[in-house]
C-alpha cells in the first residue's frame, strides 16, 4: 500500500487551483463508485480498486462501471456486469459527468466576468504598490480569461483520479508546462509583450491542458461520453455535487480571501519585501508539489476504500500516507533551509531582496512539515465526506490565527516577520485535524474496521 500511495502521489505531482463544488464532489463520487464496484470481491485481500479494472476500453466495452453508494445500488458489481449502453450505473456515471460539465459553465463563466471587472478593486484592497498596479490589472484580466480552461482541467483531473488514472494527469500537466515556458519565451523575450505575453502564454496553457483532458477521457473512456459543451444536467446529481461542493467552496473562497488579507500586511512592507516573499516562494514551493501531490492521493484514497467498505484500509492509510508526507517534507524544508541563499540566488541578485526572502524561508520552511500533515489530514477526511469539519478548522487556522498574527506583528513593529504567522497556523492547524480523530464519525469508522477485522479473523481459523 505504501508504494501505491507513493506512486499515486508522485504521479499527481504539479498542483492546480480548485473551484471545489466542480472538482471534488466528482472525484469523490467516481472514486467511491469504483471502491464498491470491486470493493465487495477484494475487501478480504484488502486490495484498492484496480485501474484497470475501471478503464471502459474501446476493444471491452462490455465492461461497465457501477456507482455503487452513488445510486444506491447494493448489488453493484455483484455478477456478471451489463453491456455498457444498457447499464443503469453506467448511465447514472455519464449523467454525473455531463453535470459536472454544465456545473463547469455555470461557475466560471460568472468567476471570469467578476474578475474581470472586480479584480482592480481587490488589488487596490491588497494595496498593490503603485508601480507594479497597472501590470497587476492586466495580467489578472487575461489570466481571468483561462479560468474556464483552468477549472475544466481540474474537474477532469479529480474525474481521472477517482477512476485510479493519475498517471495521465501527470503527463497532461507537464505538455502544459512545457508549452507555457516556450510559450513565455516566445511572447516574452522574442516577441517583447512582457507581462501581456506572460500572461497570455498562461491563459493558452491552460485551455491546452483542458482540451488534452477532454480528447484522452473520449479515447481511453468512451463509456463516460465526455462532454466539451454543457448538454443538460440532472438535479440529482447536482445536489449531490452541491451537498459537498458548497462547504468546500466556501472553505476554499474564505481560504482565499484571508490570502488577500495576509498579502495586504506584506505589501504595507514595500515592494522589495513583497519580492523577497515571492522569490522565497519558489523555493517553498518544491515542498508544495510533495503536499499537493499527497493530498491528492488521500483523497482519493479515502474515497474509494470508504465507497470499498474496506475500512481497516482507510484506518491504517491515513496514518501512513499522512507519516509520508511529513517525512518527505521535513527532509525537503530542512534541506533547502540550509541551502537556501544559493537557492534563491538564482532568482534574484538583489541583497535586500535575498535577505528578505532567507528571512521568509527560515521562518516557514523548517515547519512546512506541519503543513503537510495536517493537510493530508484534512484531504483524507474530505475524501470520507466530513467536509464540516475541515471547513471549521480552515476558518479556524486563517481568520483565528493567520490573519491576525500577522497584523498584531506589524502593529508591534515586527513586519518584516510577520510570516511567522503562516507557520503559527499550521501548527493549530495540525492540533484541530488531530482532534478529528476523537470525533464520534471516526469512531463509528474505526469499530467498523474492529468488526471487519473481527469477522476476517473468524473466517480464516480453523474449524474442527
Amino acid at each position: 500500500m505504501p508504494k501505491r500511495v507513493g506512486m499515486n502521489a508522485l504521479q499527481s505531482a504539479g498542483g492546480s487551483i480548485a473551484l471545489e463544488p466542480v472538482l471534488q464532489r466528482p472525484r469523490l463520487h467516481i472514486g467511491r463508485a469504483s471502491g464498491q464496484d470491486i470493493g465487495l470481491r477484494v475487501r478480504r485481500l484488502h486490495m484498492p480498486a484496480q485501474h484497470r479494472d475501471l478503464r471502459w476500453k474501446r476493444d471491452r466495452p462490455e465492461r461497465g462501471i457501477a456507482l455503487g453508494r452513488a445510486n444506491h445500488d447494493p448489488r453493484a458489481f455483484s455478477g456478471p456486469a451489463e453491456p455498457l449502453h444498457r447499464s443503469r450505473n453506467a448511465d447514472g456515471l455519464r449523467m454525473l459527468v455531463r453535470t459536472s460539465v454544465w456545473f463547469l459553465y455555470l461557475c466560471a463563466i460568472p468567476v471570469t466576468i467578476l474578475a474581470m471587472f472586480v479584480g482592480p478593486a481587490l488589488l487596490r484592497l491588497m494595496q498593490v504598490p503603485a508601480d507594479a498596479f497597472d501590470y497587476a490589472v492586466l495580467y489578472l484580466r487575461i489570466t481571468a480569461l483561462g479560468t474556464l480552461g483552468n477549472l475544466g482541467y481540474n474537474m477532469n483531473a479529480g474525474i481521472l483520479r477517482g477512476l485510479g488514472d493519475s498517471r495521465s494527469t501527470l503527463l497532461l500537466l507537464l505538455i502544459s508546462c512545457l508549452t507555457n515556458i516556450v510559450l513565455d519565451v516566445a511572447f516574452v523575450a522574442v516577441l517583447g509583450m512582457g507581462v501581456a505575453g506572460a500572461a497570455l502564454a498562461t491563459t493558452i496553457a491552460l485551455y491546452l491542458s483542458w482540451l488534452a483532458s477532454i480528447l484522452y477521457a473520449r479515447r481511453n473512456y468512451e463509456g463516460l461520453q465526455f462532454p466539451l459543451l454543457p448538454h443538460g444536467y440532472d438535479k440529482a446529481q447536482l445536489a449531490a455535487i452541491l451537498k459537498v461542493g458548497v462547504p468546500l467552496g466556501l472553505n476554499n473562497s474564505l481560504y482565499s480571501v484571508g490570502h488577500v488579507a495576509v498579502q495586504a500586511v506584506y505589501n504595507m512592507q514595500g515592494s522589495v519585501f513583497v519580492a523577497g516573499c515571492s522569490i522565497a516562494g519558489r523555493v517553498t514551493g518544491i515542498a508544495g508539489i510533495a503536499i499537493t501531490s499527497f493530498s491528492s492521493a488521500a483523497v482519493v484514497f479515502a474515497g474509494q476504500n470508504l465507497g470499498a467498505g474496506n475500512y481497516r484500509r482507510l484506518q491504517r492509510g491515513v496514518v501512513q500516507i499522512t507519516c509520508a508526507a511529513g517525512v518527505v517534507t521535513l527532509l525537503i524544508g530542512l534541506v533547502a533551509t540550509v541551502f537556501c541563499r544559493p537557492l534563491l540566488g538564482l532568482f534574484s541578485s538583489d541583497p535586500a531582496v535575498l535577505d528578505a526572502a532567507v528571512r521568509y524561508t527560515w521562518w516557514v520552511l523548517p515547519f512546512i512539515w506541519t503543513y503537510a500533515v495536517f493537510n493530508c489530514m484534512m484531504s483524507f477526511v474530505n475524501g470520507t465526506g466530513a467536509v464540516k469539519y475541515t471547513t471549521v478548522v480552515n476558518l479556524l487556522i486563517l481568520w483565528a490565527v493567520r490573519i491576525p498574527a500577522a497584523y498584531i506583528l506589524h502593529a508591534l513593529g515586527y513586519g518584516t516577520s510577520s510570516m511567522a504567522c503562516v507557520s503559527l497556523s499550521y501548527a493549530v492547524g495540525l492540533v484541530a485535524m488531530l482532534g478529528y480523530f476523537l470525533t464520534p464519525e471516526w469512531g463509528k469508522l474505526r469499530r467498523k474496521a474492529k468488526e471487519l477485522g473481527d469477522a476476517v479473523t473468524a473466517e480464516t481459523e480453523p474449524t474442527l
